[in-house]
């Protein structure tokens, strides 16, 4: 590969996670958030929307997955919303529990939640930094 090779990253395509039970990783996303985009049990995937934007988050069935506590370290998929403490604060109404208490980033508010299967999934805000976010303030 000579150093003048390159490719241009345009952007993600969908981030996949594995899950053991179709049905019921729905059933979680929904209840986080998340609506379906699309569904193909056939296949063994089911592909989540994130804001706007084409890609999401892609559910894909691995047989003999159990449920499992998040590793450490691990992946973190973290996605922008408008205000995270309330985020957490509807997670939790959902019957989802947080990781820990939202806490403090550079621009904002976290929480994570992990999904049956160890996913750990991260909503975050830029109430500090709002000229960084997604809607400015």
């Amino acid at each position: 590969m000579s150093d003048d090779w390159s490719y241009d990253l345009l952007g993600f395509d969908n981030v996949l996670l594995p899950v053991g039970d179709l049905g019921e990783a729905v059933g979680f996303y929904e209840r986080a958030g998340f609506a379906v985009a699309f569904r193909l049990d056939e296949a063994g995937i089911v592909l989540l929307k994130v804001g706007g934007e084409t890609p999401g988050i892609l559910l894909r069935q691995e047989e003999g997955l159990g449920h499992r506590p998040p590793a450490w370290p691990s992946t973190r998929v973290w996605m922008e919303v408008p205000d995270a403490r309330a985020a957490a604060r509807r997670l939790a109404g959902a019957g989802i529990a947080a990781l820990d208490p939202p806490f403090s980033v550079a621009t904002g508010w976290t929480v994570e939640i992990a999904d049956p299967w160890g996913n750990v999934l991260g909503f975050t805000d830029y109430s500090k930094r709002p000229e960084l976010g997604r809607r400015p303030g």
